[in-house]
């Protein structure tokens, strides 16, 4: 399967992984050296966040 390039902010991907407490392993090895339970919980949050700015535009909670 052919990888197609992130949707995923450059900033919004550095923000989760301190969230998350990843952020040194980045540092130190760059994106790819992280585990892919952490890539999977960074993008399970980025979705949670997603979804709450929706509600909040549509005045649903």
């Amino acid at each position: 399967m052919a990888r197609h390039g992130g949707t995923m902010s450059d900033a919004l991907k550095v923000e989760l992984a301190k969230e998350l407490g990843f952020y040194d392993t980045v540092q130190k090895e760059g994106w790819g050296g992280i585990r892919a339970r952490d890539a999977g919980n960074m993008v399970k949050r980025a979705i949670e966040i997603a979804e709450q700015a929706m509600a909040d535009k549509t005045g649903q909670r």
